[in-house]
């Protein structure tokens, strides 16, 4: 193709711009597009400042922590106060060993129900055991001691101490003879001097022999002292003190249970050492008890009554009982211990309330709540008792009870009046209860101040 050709063609590609319209002129966009940019540049500029200004307004802006009040409705008529506290045993017993020894066994878990004399644990009593027969044989041995004295000589004895008598006395009767004739020999010459000292010498020491019988045998028909008796009755009493003790020892590795109840903790296992002298925190030491153990059908709620409400309740009071775990079960209650003396530093009371109807749905440290009824009971009144709020949202402002409340942004101030005080907060008067109350906010917020809530945007 020729090259003129070429250039023509390409020419024809060409875009002709003096076919736009007469308002399109170098290249500009036509007039509405530049009105709609500029719009759009204005609005963009205007969303960027407000979330600038947003930003920097809300940082002083304070943000709260908030709870819901809760209204308390009573459907039990005179109710004169209600107290929060916790379920306890009666009486828990931790039960020990008198003994130091090894774990050998041991019988129940934690849970189970068991009855007085029921065997919990048994220690190793290999060494127990041999302490107890050697005391039992020492005690044995005292015994017969003191029998043999008691029953003096027997008839044999007496008999043989006879004879060895009869026998000296016979021998010396023979001397006495050999004696008188050795005198008569020796005094015509026939017989030396010495022969006569010989046969003088031999009569005196049988006359001797013959004394000393004649007291033994005495002795022997009289029996033994009676200061050697009492000795050996003493001796006897404190071979069997050794044996008794030996034997409590013995029974001391059998560890029972002292009363009808159940198990509420075991704090030893198969092996460790249990001690009756001293317990170690350390792992692997000695430990103090095995396990404790408490009768749940005496149960209490311990209750600390603020000073200010202490004078509305009474020895014997009535009052119901419920638990958060199940609120819909009700049980009946009693003053059955008021403390005699009062906490300082809570400024509280502590009563224990007996729970009279118990069952296999509470159990110790449960949150309990009691609703005392006065003694007199207040017909008509179906007025709820108060609203519970915790204690971190109570302010005292003026010598006044106060509360913020978050409202529409803000914080509003509600003066209230407690009525009673719990573990957990207080029950106060002045609200209707589904107020969402301030709990963590600053120092200086007062009533109108603008707030936000933590956690919402």
């Amino acid at each position: 193709m020729p090259i003129d050709a070429k250039h023509e063609d390409l020419q024809s590609l060409r875009i002709d711009r003096t076919q736009r319209g007469a308002g399109n002129t170098a290249g500009e966009p036509p007039a509405w597009a530049r009105r709609y940019i500029v719009i759009g540049i204005a609005l963009v500029a205007l969303l960027s400042l407000s979330a600038l200004a947003y930003r920097l307004l809300s940082a002083t802006v304070p943000e709260v922590e908030v709870v819901r009040a809760t209204a308390e409705s009573s459907d039990v008529g005179g109710t004169v106060l209600s107290a929060t506290g916790y379920i306890v045993a009666h009486h828990t017993i931790n039960v020990n060993s008198k003994v130091t020894g090894r774990l050998a066994w041991i019988g129940v878990e934690k849970g189970d129900k068991v009855k007085e004399g029921q065997v919990l644990v048994r220690l190793e009593d290999q060494e127990f055991r041999a302490g107890y027969e050697q005391a039992k044989g020492a005690a044995a041995n005292a015994r017969a001691y003191l029998a043999e004295l008691r029953n003096g000589s027997r008839p044999e004895e007496i008999q043989q101490a006879q004879h060895n008598l009869d026998e000296a006395q016979a021998t010396l009767a023979n001397d006495k003879r050999i004696l008188d004739r050795t005198k008569e020999l020796a005094g015509g010459g026939v017989v030396s001097r010495q022969a006569l000292d010989d046969a003088t010498a031999k009569f005196d020491a049988d006359q001797q022999r013959v004394n000393s019988l004649e007291k033994a045998f005495q002795l022997m028909q009289i029996g033994p002292r009676q200061e050697e008796i009492a000795r050996a009755r003493g001796l006897m009493a404190q071979a069997q003190g050794q044996l008794d003790f030996a034997k409590a020892q013995l029974d001391a590795t059998v560890i029972r249970a002292p009363v009808t109840g159940t198990i509420l903790d075991r704090t030893a296992e198969k092996g460790e050492l249990i001690t009756a002298q001293f317990a170690s925190a350390a792992v692997g030491g000695p430990q103090g008890s095995v396990v404790s153990l408490a009768d749940l059908n005496d149960l209490q709620v311990e209750l600390d009554i603020a000073q200010s409400d202490f004078a509305r309740l009474g020895p014997k009071q009535k009052g119901i009982v419920t638990v958060d775990a199940y609120p819909d079960r009700k049980y009946d209650g009693e003053i059955a211990q008021i403390s005699p003396e009062a906490n300082r530093q809570k400024a509280t009371v502590q009563i224990k309330v007996q729970v009279l109807n118990p069952d296999e749905y509470l159990r110790p440290e449960m949150n309990a709540t009691v609703k005392f009824i006065a003694n007199e009971p207040v017909k008509g009144s179906s007025q709820p008792p108060g609203v519970f709020v915790p204690s971190a949202a109570v302010r005292d402002r003026d010598g006044k009870k106060v509360v913020l409340i978050a409202y529409s942004g803000k914080a509003v101030a509600r003066r209230i009046r407690v009525l009673s005080q719990r573990s957990e907060g207080y029950l106060v008067d002045g609200l209707v209860g589904g107020e969402s109350v301030i709990t963590t906010a600053p120092q200086d917020l007062k009533d109108g101040d603008k707030i936000k809530i933590k956690g919402q945007s």
